[in-house]
């Protein structure tokens, strides 16, 4: 809902993402993983705020339908 919270997602998506490019650089699996799974993470949580915003916007036009 908040630009912060959509911010700090999009920094750990992009930190995931240099994980997994540092992972198949150096051939270290786990890290690529790592990245991997930050992103994930990072998705997902994308997702819930857009669930959020959608939420919202749906009980303001529900209030002006009211008023």
């Amino acid at each position: 809902m908040g630009i912060d919270d959509r911010i700090q997602n999009k920094s750990e998506d992009l930190g995931g993402r240099a994980k997994e490019a540092a992972g198949a650089v150096t051939g270290d699996e786990s890290l690529k993983a790592e990245g991997r799974s930050d992103q994930t993470k990072a998705g997902f949580k994308e997702k819930i705020e857009d669930v959020k915003d959608a939420a919202k916007e749906g009980l303001d036009n529900l209030k002006r339908k009211i008023d």
